[in-house]
């Protein structure tokens, strides 16, 4: 059990959220899009931390578990919490794959795949716009103001 409230936000919540994307982020996050690769601003982030949902700030993907797969895309071997990333079959353009998206908000963040490293072998991989970024020490971003776990520093 996740320590995070996976309760979707409701109608008005929601539409605060969505109203401050841009572009991009509601082209990727709500309509499924991919960004191009190797122009993500995480792709080459180093810091440690969290990466977060970009729409509801739910916890994803540890620091400690990024990798450099080498497709332009950030990519993590696994989740901050497994409970915390859906996984829907995509049959789009003429291939069968994995999506993920957030557990919480159903924002899309990319594709899984089964050519990661040890120990899960597993790539997600990631939209640098369906991300937000919390470093070590700083604290968890509150976007739908519930409190709880997201109001304590990160790992």
């Amino acid at each position: 059990m996740t320590a995070f409230d996976l309760t979707p936000p409701d109608d008005a919540q929601r539409g605060a959220l969505v109203a401050g994307l841009d572009d991009a982020e509601r082209r990727v996050l709500l309509h499924h899009g991919t960004e191009a690769p190797f122009c993500g601003v995480f792709l080459d982030n180093k810091r440690e931390g969290t990466y977060c949902c970009r729409l509801c700030g739910l916890p994803l993907f540890r620091s400690s578990t990024k990798f450099d797969s080498g497709t332009g895309w950030p990519s993590f071997f696994a989740p901050f919490d497994p409970a915390h990333v859906g996984r829907i079959r995509d049959t789009s353009h003429g291939m069968v794959r994995t999506e993920i998206v957030c557990a919480r908000c159903g924002s899309h963040l990319g594709h899984v795949f089964p050519d990661g490293p040890p120990p899960t072998f597993e790539r997600h991989c990631l939209n640098s716009v369906s991300l937000s970024f919390v470093g070590r020490g700083e604290r968890w971003p509150d976007p739908l103001r519930r409190g709880g776990a997201e109001a304590t520093p990160a790992d």
